[in-house]
Formats: structure tokens, sequence, C-alpha cells
């Protein structure tokens, strides 16, 4: 029996020997990783640097582009680590560490999608009250709220874990996870399992409810208003549908994989379900907002050309 603060490494037992095709992998994730900090980067700065994107909805993006990197950079920099390393292995005060930043990235994802669906809801059900209903002050309050809930809900969760007597030290994925900690667990973790469950319903179905129900008034207003609200609704509503819909499938894949046994699974497939949530977004948000929403294209075109 080992108290979670008296053992000094975890070891992570999903890696296997790729001999020299580790460095292929460096390289890919390498380069994944590039690509994610240059292209959320440039949005951030795009959005901060032009006055007209000083807009609510321009603000809630620039915080989604920030935790893309908070989060990338909790995962990214450890994997290429591991890749290069002959022992899967991590410090315990690391491994809590990244359990807490993996974790807080993804409430904040989802506090942060939650904002945006009601800012669409303001702006297409109540267009001409939008500017008094989303004042500075109230999109000041709504991202310190989708930043301070989580990182509060986290930091009891990981107090949690690493006050947890343990029977083991082997973690059966590449990065270090809640859920595989409290599995390691000697006695009973009912505090902990029901605490995991307040913060899931906190971060994600408390958000996925708010985004149904401002969606159902969204298309309301669509199908009893005129054609051109009901092009305003899908060309600001389809991104954000999207990315939703995107980061919920991985979340529901890593749900999947950490409850139910999954090794009839080949291994390489089980680490791509289980670290896509955490690399999807990152990825795919910079390439969809980017292209889909005129402002952004126009200022990152112009920014591009001018530099030829």
């Amino acid at each position: 029996m080992i108290n979670s603060t008296e053992f000094s490494y975890f070891t992570l037992s999903a890696y296997f020997d790729t001999g020299v095709l580790k460095y292929l992998f460096f390289m890919v994730i390498m380069s994944l990783y590039m690509l994610i900090v240059c292209s959320n980067l440039l949005l951030i700065a795009v959005i901060c640097m032009n006055r007209s994107l000083h807009e609510p909805m321009y603000l809630f993006l620039c915080s989604l582009f920030v935790n893309e990197l908070y989060g990338s950079t909790g995962l990214f920099p450890f994997l290429l680590v591991q890749i290069l390393s002959d022992v899967h292995t991590v410090s315990a005060p690391l491994c809590f560490l990244q359990n807490f930043i993996l974790y807080c990235y993804g409430g904040v994802e989802y506090f942060n999608l939650a904002i945006m669906a009601y800012d669409r809801y303001l702006a297409i059900c109540f267009p001409l009250q939008y500017n008094t209903r989303m004042t500075f002050n109230k999109i000041t309050v709504l991202i310190a709220v989708t930043w301070l809930c989580p990182l509060l809900l986290c930091v009891v969760m990981t107090s949690l874990s690493s006050s947890l007597q343990l029977c083991g030290t082997i973690i059966e994925k590449v990065y270090c996870d809640n859920y595989s900690i409290v599995k390691l667990a000697c006695y009973d973790t009912t505090v902990n399992n029901i605490y995991g469950l307040v913060v899931t319903i906190l971060s994600i179905f408390c958000s996925l409810i708010l985004i149904i129900y401002t969606y159902m008034k969204i298309l309301r207003v669509c199908f009893s208003g005129s054609k051109q609200t009901r092009q305003k609704a899908i060309s600001t509503c389809t991104p954000h549908l999207a990315s939703l819909l995107n980061f919920s499938c991985g979340a529901c894949f890593e749900i999947i994989q950490s409850r139910f046994n999954m090794n009839n699974l080949p291994i390489t497939l089980r680490i791509l379900l289980s670290i896509y949530w955490l690399t999807c977004q990152p990825v795919f948000n910079p390439l969809l907002y980017g292209l889909n929403m005129s402002k952004i294209r126009i200022i990152c075109k112009s920014l591009v050309f001018a530099k030829m």
C-alpha cells in the first residue's frame, strides 16, 4: 500500500517499442504541435490587434484559441519526451499537474462553447437589443466564469486524487488520466467517483443543456424569420456546431475507453482514440473559424500577402 504523497513516479504502460519509427512519430507529433501553436497564435494576434474584431463573438473565440494552446501544451511536449524515452515513467507531481491541465482544458472548452452559443442566441433572437444585453462587463464576467469554474473544480478533483492510498503505479495510458489514477486506489473511492460525476455534470451536461436550449430558440426564430435571418444563423452557427460535435465525439471516445474494457482493439487505435479529444480541437478550430468567418479570413489573407 502506497500513499500518493510518498511514491515518486507513475509508469505509463500504453507505450510500446517502435524501434527507429519513434523518430518518425516524433517528427509527426512535433509538426502537428507547431501547426497548432502557429495557427492559434496567428488567430489570437489577429483578433487582439484589429479593433474591428473587438466584438463579443471574436473575444469568445480568442478565449477558445487560448484554451487550445493551453491544452496542447499540457499534452504535446510530454508526448514528445516520452516518444524518445526508453523508460516511460513520469514523476508524481508532474503526473498530477498534467492531469489538472488536461481536465481543466476540457472543462474550459465546454464552458466556452456554451457562452458562444449564448452569444449567438442573443445576436439572432434579440438583434436590436444585442449591444445593450452583451456589454463589455458581461463579456468579462462570462470569460472569467469560463476559466475559473473549471479551474476550481479541477483543483478539488486533483487534491482528492493525490490524497488517495494507491496499490500500484501503472497507468494504462500515454498520459496521466484521473480515472486511471483513481482505479489504482486500495480502498473505497466513493467520494472521488461522486465528485467526478459532479464535475462531469457541471462541465459537460450543464453546458450541453444551455447549448441545446439556445439552439432551440435560434431554430424557432429561423423558421419564423426572413431568408436573411436564416442565412445569418447558418453562417455563424455552423462552425460552432461543428466544433461542438467534434469535441463531444472525442470526449465520448475517451469516456468509453476509460470505463470499458477495450483490449480487443489494436493498441495503436486505442492510443489514437485516447488522445483524439486533446488534439482534435486545437487542429480543427483554427481551420474551421479561420476559413468560415469572413472577417478573420480577409485579415489573415492581408497579413500573409503583405509579407510576400
